[in-house]
């Protein structure tokens, strides 16, 4: 996972758009934690929209 977080916003919307129907789907898969995803995501302003499945 890119440690920075617009790079990582990128990386993860990306992997949300393609491939996962669902945050936590990717996160078990990758094997992450969501929590930590969304602190750093929320740090630069991003917040998790499940109805879009994306950071916006």
């Amino acid at each position: 996972m890119p440690n920075d977080p617009i790079i990582l916003l990128s990386y993860i919307n990306t992997k949300l758009r393609d491939t996962y129907p669902s945050l936590e789907e990717l996160c078990k898969s990758e094997g992450v934690s969501a929590e930590e995803i969304t602190e750093k995501l929320s740090d630069v302003g991003f917040e998790y929209d499940s109805s879009l499945n994306k950071f916006v």
